[in-house]
């Protein structure tokens, strides 16, 4: 199955096709990354991380869709930082390109975030960065109830992803880069400018974290939402409520 949807369906989260498509990027993905947001990725993953509540160590967290675990420098921040994190991720090759986990344990899980099988209310913390934004309206609503039912009692969660700015003069022109001026620099790194054309294609599609945000909160959380540089990128954090 390609990767490439055509125009007239709306691009879904295809195990894969997506596979596919971030094996292919593996090699430049991070170069691309920090090059072409400016450095502001690595900005707003951590300030994914930041939402979490400072209150109490999050002993045990999930990093769903961990690409080459960038979300981990920003953990390790925490103080104190996490004793073990889970990183699931459909793409071996991101996985196998995944850094120094520093100061916690890393169990790496090469597999498909809507059909993994981790045990209910196991994390006090689930994170993810720029994974969202190839899911379906339903498939988001799977993934929220499976957030909910992967979170303890009083556990937290904080979610990030590149989306449509809703100003009128700065939504053509951020659109305008992530289709037309990120294909070519792929071509530059990746020699293949269609697997960076489909970040602008899936981000399109996916518009802002606020879908997702609705689902989280028909799953039973309380859900606070972000929005980062004029909303080039949105946010979802919030918690479990407590039982009883």
């Amino acid at each position: 199955m390609s990767p490439v949807p055509r125009r007239s369906e709306r691009p879904r989260y295809d195990p894969a096709s997506i596979r596919k498509l971030f094996d292919g990027m593996a090699e430049t993905y991070g170069a691309m990354n920090l090059v072409t947001s400016f450095g502001f990725a690595a900005r707003w993953r951590r300030q994914a991380v930041e939402a979490l509540p400072r209150s109490e160590r999050p002993a045990r967290v999930a990093d769903l869709m961990s690409g080459m675990g960038e979300l981990w420098r920003s953990l390790a921040g925490l103080d104190p930082p996490p004793a073990e994190v889970v990183a699931v991720d459909l793409s071996p090759e991101m996985a196998r390109r995944a850094g120094d986990s520093g100061p916690f344990a890393v169990t790496l899980r090469v597999e498909d975030v809507l059909e993994i099988d981790l045990a209910p209310g196991s994390f006090d913390a689930i994170v993810s960065s720029f994974g969202l934004k190839t899911f379906d309206p339903d498939q988001q609503e799977l993934l929220a109830r499976r957030v909910a039912s992967w979170l303890r009692p009083g556990g937290a969660f904080s979610f990030v992803e590149i989306s449509v700015p809703p100003g009128r003069l700065l939504r053509p022109v951020y659109m305008f880069y992530l289709k037309r001026v990120i294909p070519p620099l792929g071509r530059l790194f990746l020699g293949d400018p269609i697997h960076y054309r489909m970040l602008g294609v899936y981000t399109e599609a996916f518009g802002d974290c606020r879908r997702f945000g609705d689902s989280l909160s028909r799953a039973g959380l309380q859900v606070e939402p972000s929005r980062l540089f004029f909303g080039c990128a949105t946010g979802v954090h919030g918690h479990k409520p407590q039982a009883g």
